[in-house]
């Protein structure tokens, strides 16, 4: 069986996979890693069903590909999650993968729901309730895929302070919405498993996407992912076609059959680290404790429980 690594693509990592038949719902599928991956996925065979705040912008980006459908989905509003998955369920028995692969980074402070945190809402509550309304179509076999990052190594979950009522910092923020996204897979796996349905996390690696539309040039410039010109300066950063083969890859690989609760990066399952910087995966981002308490506030939160 093939292996694969940083340099990997999305479509590397489907070549030879069947997937005519099966039913893919992605958050984002039309834009950044989500566009890639549901080219990918479709070329393969896959039916799509792309979830988008615009879906006019989103039907024209996905313009040529086949067997792709089209909802309305805002993450920051619960009843336009609740309506796309009712949408979803009333056309579709059975769904075989779901790729929570939407996401904003470091926005200027803003609040939605009840004064959530956006990052937090949007990242993780949303999709924590997408995938429960979801839940009766993905029992019997499924694989559910957060896309989470490196950056939740910025950040645990504040849980004294988990909407930054107290100050904002936009990078604590986005540190703490990709941690929630590992705990979120870690619990429902543990939930989920039982009934066929395993979850997986992963950091999809450095690349330049539209996921960078809150930051300035001289921001990024700084940081030493762009030159002056805006031409890229990072030699690590991936193409999109490899930034989106790690998410494809958690939710197809047959070398993942049976497993779940892991988080993934380069293709392949990540070690548990303390300390290196950007690599592997943060022991409180896959502390079952933590995962099941994160569960439980966003069930009281959501008002939204399996």
């Amino acid at each position: 069986m093939m292996s694969y690594d940083k340099n990997s693509t999305a479509d590397e990592v489907l070549a030879g996979l069947e997937l005519h038949g099966k039913t893919v719902v992605i958050t984002g599928g039309h834009s950044g890693l989500g566009l890639e991956s549901s080219r990918a996925l479709s070329k393969a065979g896959a039916r799509i069903i792309v979830g988008a705040r615009d879906v006019v912008a989103a039907r024209k980006a996905l313009s040529g590909l086949s067997d792709i459908e089209v909802g309305q989905l805002d993450l920051a509003n619960l009843n336009s999650v609740r309506e796309f998955a009712n949408a979803v369920l009333f056309n579709t028995k059975h769904i075989d993968i779901v790729i929570n692969s939407a996401g904003i980074m470091a926005c200027p402070e803003s609040r939605v729901g009840d004064g959530w945190e956006a990052q937090f809402a949007v990242n993780h509550l949303g999709h924590f309730a997408l995938v429960n309304h979801l839940w009766p179509a993905l029992t019997g076999g499924a694989r559910v895929v957060s896309v989470s990052s490196a950056g939740h190594h910025l950040s645990g979950i504040r849980w004294d302070d988990i909407h930054f009522n107290t100050g904002y910092d936009k990078w604590l923020a986005y540190g703490q919405s990709k941690t929630a996204n590992v705990l979120f897979a870690v619990h429902l796996d543990t939930l989920g498993k039982e009934v066929g349905v395993r979850a997986f996390s992963l950091h999809p690696g450095k690349i330049i996407t539209p996921l960078q539309r809150f930051l300035t040039n001289d921001e990024m410039v700084n940081r030493g992912w762009i030159d002056q010109e805006g031409n890229p300066a990072d030699s690590t950063f991936k193409t999109p076609e490899q930034g989106a083969a790690t998410q494809v890859w958690a939710a197809t690989s047959p070398l993942l059959d049976g497993l779940g609760g892991l988080y993934c990066e380069d293709c392949n399952v990540a070690e548990i680290e303390q300390d290196a910087p950007s690599q592997g995966v943060r022991p409180y981002a896959v502390d079952p404790e933590q995962a099941y308490r994160l569960w439980e506030l966003s069930k009281k939160l959501t008002g939204v429980s399996l």
